[in-house]
C-alpha cells in the first residue's frame, strides 16, 4: 500500500488561473434561484439582508478608526443601507439613493459567482477586498468609455484596466460574473466569456502598496437602480488562514501548479479527483518542494479506497521509502479486516509509526486533515484529533526501519498524492511554510 510575497503568489497563482472549467458556471437561466452550486456558499439568502452591512468609508480610513468610532459609524451606515437596499422577487435591489452594500465578513482568496442587471445608464461595480473594482455599466454610455464593456479592472493604472471583449447582454437582462481572486491576481468571466485574464489588481487606496490580503466584498452604488442575485462564494483560502501565511495549492478549477500524473488526477467541480477509469495509479506532485510546513486538506473516501500523502519526497522513487508516505485509507473496509499491520492504518507513517484509530468519518463524508512537519517532528491531526505525533530522528527510529526508509532523513521534498488504483477526492488544499 504502498509550488514571493504577494508577487510570489503572482508566480504560482498566474499559473493556476489561466484555464477555467465552464461546467462551474452554467447559463443564467439554468441555475435555481439563490441555490449555490456544489462547493459554493450563498452570500445572499434571497429573503433579507442577513450577512450584509452598510459601507463605512474605505479600508485605509477604517484602519485609523478606534473600535468605538467604527461601531458608531457602522450603526449609521447600516441604517442607510436598510433605507436603500431591499429584496424583490429573490433579488437584492438598490434604489439608487444611498451607498454601497458590503459583506459582513472579510475574504482572502476566493471564487465568486454573481448575477447582475442594470437599467439604461446604469453604473456599478464589485469591489474585491474593499478595493475598486470589477466594472459594471451600460455599454451605450460612450461619454465615459463604457463601450469597452463590463468586467474590466477599471481602476488599474499600470496593468490592464479594460476587458478583453464586450460580453454584456442587452440592458434589462441578467448577466453573470465568475470572478477568481488569488493573491493579487484576478480573472473574470462575463457570461462565460473570458474578459480579464490573470491580471494583478492594483491598490486604489494606497498606490504604493499591493492590494490588501483580505477585505470585504462590496456591491457598488453609483446613483442608479441595481439588481443582484445568485451571489455565491467558494473560499480558496479564508481570510484567517491568509493572515496566518497559508497559500492555496489548488484553485479548484484546473491542475495548474501540479505535476506528475495529471491524467488520473483531474479537477472537477472544486475537487481533485483520483479516477481509476483514467488509470487511477501514479503520483501527483506539487510544483515546488517543501521542508517544514503546515499542510491542510480535505479528502473523501470510497469503500476500501487506498491512497497516500507523500511528504519530503523526490519525484522518482517510492514515496513510502524515499520520502514519507502518510496512509490515506478506508481501513474500515471488510477486505482489510485482519490483514493490516498497525502502520498501515489511515494516517500512519507507512512502515514506521502507527496512527491512532477510530477518527475517520463514515465513507462518503469529507474528512479534514492537517499535517505539521517541523524538523524531525511529524504531527497528523484528523478531524480535530491528533493521531500521529512522532520524532523521526535516527535516535528514535530503529536502525532496521531507518535503513528501509532512508527518506526519513530528507529535509525537503515534494508533497504528493500517491494513487493505488482507487477513486477518491481531495479539496481545500493549502500550505503554510515554516522554513
Amino acid at each position: 500500500m504502498d509550488t514571493v510575497k504577494s508577487r510570489l503568489g503572482t508566480i504560482v497563482v498566474g499559473a493556476l488561473l489561466i484555464c477555467l472549467v465552464a461546467a462551474v458556471s452554467p447559463g443564467v437561466a439554468e441555475r435555481p434561484l439563490n441555490k449555490p452550486p456544489k462547493g459554493f456558499k450563498a452570500l445572499f439568502n434571497g429573503k433579507d439582508l442577513t450577512g450584509w452591512k452598510g459601507l463605512v468609508r474605505n479600508p485605509k480610513s477604517r484602519a485609523r478608526m478606534s473600535r468605538q468610532e467604527l461601531a458608531k459609524a457602522q450603526e449609521k451606515a447600516d441604517a442607510d443601507m436598510r433605507s436603500h437596499w431591499g429584496v424583490e422577487d429573490g433579488a437584492l435591489v438598490f434604489d439608487g439613493g444611498g451607498h454601497s452594500l458590503c459583506t459582513a465578513k472579510d475574504y482572502g482568496d476566493f471564487e465568486m459567482l454573481v448575477d447582475w442587471k442594470i437599467e439604461k445608464g446604469g453604473d456599478s461595480g464589485i469591489y474585491l477586498r474593499g478595493t475598486p473594482q470589477v466594472q459594471i455599466w451600460d455599454t451605450a454610455n460612450r461619454r465615459v468609455g463604457a463601450q469597452v464593456g463590463s468586467g474590466g479592472l477599471y481602476n488599474n493604472q499600470k496593468g490592464p484596466s479594460k476587458p478583453l471583449k464586450v460580453a454584456d447582454k442587452p440592458i434589462g437582462q441578467w448577466n453573470r460574473f465568475h470572478i477568481i481572486m488569488v493573491g493579487d491576481v484576478v480573472t473574470v468571466y462575463l457570461n462565460d466569456v473570458l474578459v480579464v485574464d490573470n491580471v494583478v489588481m492594483e491598490n486604489y487606496w494606497e498606490r504604493n502598496k499591493p492590494i490588501y490580503p483580505v477585505g470585504q466584498i462590496e456591491l457598488q452604488s453609483h446613483g442608479s437602480r441595481l439588481y443582484f442575485r445568485n451571489i455565491f462564494i467558494r473560499e480558496i483560502l479564508s481570510a484567517e488562514e491568509k493572515k496566518e501565511g497559508f497559500v492555496p495549492l489548488f484553485n479548484g478549477v484546473d491542475m495548474r501548479g501540479w505535476t506528475g500524473n495529471t491524467t488520473s488526477y483531474y479537477a472537477k467541480e472544486g475537487v481533485i479527483v483520483c479516477d481509476p477509469k483514467r488509470g487511477g495509479g501514479g503520483n501527483l506532485y506539487t510544483a515546488e518542494e517543501y521542508g517544514n510546513f503546515v499542510f491542510r486538506f480535505e479528502f473523501r473516501l470510497t469503500p476500501g479506497a487506498n491512497n497516500g500523502l507523500g511528504i519530503r519526497t523526490p519525484i522518482k522513487g517510492d514515496a513510502a521509502y524515499q520520502g514519507m508516505e502518510l496512509q490515506i485509507l478506508d481501513n474500515t473496509a471488510e477486505k482489510y479486516d485482519g490483514k493490516l499491520r498497525d502502520y498501515q492504518y489511515h494516517g500512519s507513517i507507512y512502515g514506521v509509526f502507527a496512527a491512532k484509530r477510530g477518527y475517520l468519518k463514515p465513507v462518503g463524508e469529507w474528512n479534514y486533515q492537517e499535517v505539521v512537519a517541523e524538523g524531525k517532528q511529524i504531527t497528523v491531526r484528523l478531524n480535530g484529533t491528533t493521531i500521529v505525533d512522532e520524532d523521526i530522528s535516527e535516535s528514535n527510529v530503529p536502525k532496521a526501519v531507518m535503513d528501509r526508509h532512508p527518506g526519513l532523513k530528507r529535509e525537503k521534498g515534494y508533497i504528493s498524492f500517491c494513487g493505488h488504483g482507487d477513486y477518491l477526492e481531495f479539496r481545500n488544499i493549502r500550505i503554510k511554510s515554516l522554513d
